[in-house]
């Protein structure tokens, strides 16, 4: 009986080599997950550079189906309560009959094209 709790005694836990291999394992999960999950704020940028010009341009045509020309400038825009802020990448100027969006300095700093 002594010698069968002894023998059991001993297989009990885990070795060196079996715990490394796991260590090992895991450090190579982690690097796939790190490397996998730098690119998305990358293309969360993008995005939000794209919404805020597609905002611009909504505005712009709002503002134009209601007084019958486009705003002059974004200040105007937010005035009259088609923005609901100030736009800091991109900047919409009109004349009564047509209007353009230009990326900014900033907006050019944060990678908007």
């Amino acid at each position: 009986m002594l010698a069968k709790l002894q023998k059991r005694k001993q297989d009990d836990g885990f070795t060196l080599v079996e715990l490394l291999v796991v260590i090992a394992i895991l450090g190579i999960l982690a690097g796939i997950v790190v490397f996998s999950v730098s690119g998305i704020s990358d293309r969360g940028q993008a995005s939000a550079c794209k919404t805020e010009k597609s905002t611009l341009q909504t505005a712009q045509e709002a503002y134009y189906a209601k007084n019958g020309a486009y705003a002059g400038t974004d200040a105007i825009l937010k005035t009259a309560g088609f923005l609901g802020t100030a736009p800091s990448w991109y900047a919409s100027t009109g004349t009564g009959t047509a209007y353009s969006v230009a990326v900014t300095t900033t907006g050019t700093t944060a990678g908007c094209t």
